[in-house]
């Protein structure tokens, strides 16, 4: 696993120490030996982890780290200060300015390689995110970035999972200042728990009794509903080995007994604005996605999802030997309606038509646009006859009721057409299918619309 580390300290020696453990792990490394030179290659995108020293001449390491948090383009890489400094207020202050970690030197390789290679695989995860959704950047949809920088990291669901009645008291009044907070002592129920609870973080420690902690935080990585849910273990000091196996597993964070509580907070927040965001990335991406394949007017599925989706469905009636039933439907003089009503009366009878359109059909079925005012609908295992039956329901339905126009103040009548047929033989292209649709839509039209006509294969 490589990555772009920058290391940030105005000793040259310290830089050099650094540089040599990490090059020997195969990371790249970068270096800067001031506030304003680390800001510049961050904005730049030129690095994914950043080691930051605190006591520089220009701008100590709390200010960079404050700038780094606080700009949208930077805010999502993860910073370790790494420094001589000891004091709980000094670890508080780098964490309350968005450190992801505070190290103290001397730092052992061990905990330090174990940090970036843990920090390494979430950057790698919110940058594959980052760049699935810059399609939704293109598309019109707000990015997350501006939020993140101004999210606070409160008012989150955390569950805590500790079975020390004197421990999981303190941590819960701690916690309940800022969060929802939930105590599960049973680790055994405390991944249904954890499943079932919508939580942004989950807390665990590792020193339960007669259980394994990290089996528990394991576990909760590989189930689908709890994967992305942030972890902060807990442990006592003589556990620290457990809690570097932990960050290999998935624990994104950790503290040690006897815990300060502002620490506490502040670690929280952390995690917490890291989950938000990393969510409000995955609903821009899914958002997006959903927004390539559906028709925005209507909200039924568009024309490029149908040929794939076709071919599919055909695909598997021919394996598994069932009908296939296609129709194609054109609403009648529809270029009237918008000379006569204007285009925003048009746009209210499309949304309507794909109203009635979902009530008909099956949910199983495919209802998609085909353009302008045609529409196509697909239902599988369905034979001719079923589908006529399907096919004059719906014609009733539109025919039956007139349409509200211009915010309801006047209605209208409206009438479709359907050509409908089916897939019958095995490996016939879907493109003979659709020409056979439109030609029995024709026939309907020709016939003087506001009916439906069948075609066999």
């Amino acid at each position: 696993m490589s990555a772009r580390i920058l290391v940030v300290d105005d000793v040259p020696a310290n830089v050099k120490l650094l540089e040599a453990r990490l090059s020997a792990e195969y990371f790249d490394v970068m270096t800067a030996s001031n506030g304003t030179e680390a800001l510049a290659i961050s904005r730049r995108a030129e690095c994914d982890i950043i080691l930051l020293d605190v006591m520089m001449p220009d701008m100590d390491g709390f200010e960079v780290c404050r700038r780094l948090k606080t700009d949208p383009a930077t805010h999502h890489i993860p910073v370790v200060m790494v420094t001589a400094l000891d004091s709980p207020a000094d670890r508080n202050r780098g964490l309350e300015a968005g450190a992801d970690d505070f190290l103290t030197k001397p730092v052992s390789d061990v905990v330090l390689i174990a940090r970036v290679r843990s920090l390494t695989r979430l950057k790698m995860m919110t940058d594959e995110l980052r760049m699935r959704a810059i399609t939704s950047l293109e598309i019109g949809m707000q990015a997350p970035e501006r939020s993140a920088v101004a999210d606070t990291g409160k008012g989150g669901r955390i569950l805590l999972v500790d079975d020390r009645e004197s421990s999981y008291e303190r941590l819960a009044t701690i916690l309940a200042a800022e969060h929802t907070i939930d105590v599960e002592p049973n680790p055994t129920e405390a991944l249904f728990h954890a499943a079932e609870g919508n939580y942004d973080l989950l807390i665990v420690s590792l020193d339960l009794n007669n259980f394994d902690g990290l089996r528990l935080c394991s576990q909760a990585r590989s189930l689908e509903r709890t994967r992305h849910v942030p972890i902060l273990a807990i442990a006592d000091p003589e556990n620290s080995t457990r809690l570097l196996r932990g960050l290999e597993i998935g624990v994104n964070d950790y503290l040690l007994r006897p815990i300060d509580k502002t620490e506490l907070l502040a670690r929280a927040r952390t995690q917490i604005r890291r989950r938000r965001y990393t969510d409000h990335l995955r609903d821009n991406v899914q958002n997006s996605i959903e927004m390539a394949i559906t028709d925005a007017l209507t909200g039924l599925h568009n024309r490029r999802y149908m040929e794939s989706h076709l071919a599919t469905l055909a695909e598997q009636a021919s394996i598994r030997g069932k009908p296939l039933a296609l129709m194609i439907l054109d609403i009648d003089y529809f270029k009237s309606i918008n000379d006569n009503y204007g285009h925003d009366a048009g746009d209210d009878v499309l949304r309507e038509f794909a109203v009635r359109v979902r009530k008909s059909i099956r949910g199983i079925d495919l209802a998609c646009r085909y353009g302008g005012e045609e529409f196509v609908i697909v239902m599988p295992e369905t034979d001719l006859h079923v589908a006529g039956m399907v096919a004059e329901r719906l014609r009733r339905s539109i025919a039956g009721e007139p349409f509200a126009i211009h915010k309801g103040t006047k209605r209208i009548e409206v009438t479709i057409s359907i050509g409908l047929t089916t897939l019958e033989r095995k490996g016939e292209a879907v493109a003979d299918v659709l020409k056979r649709a439109d030609t029995a839509l024709y026939r309907a039209k020709h016939d003087g619309r506001n009916r439906v006509v069948s075609q066999a294969a």
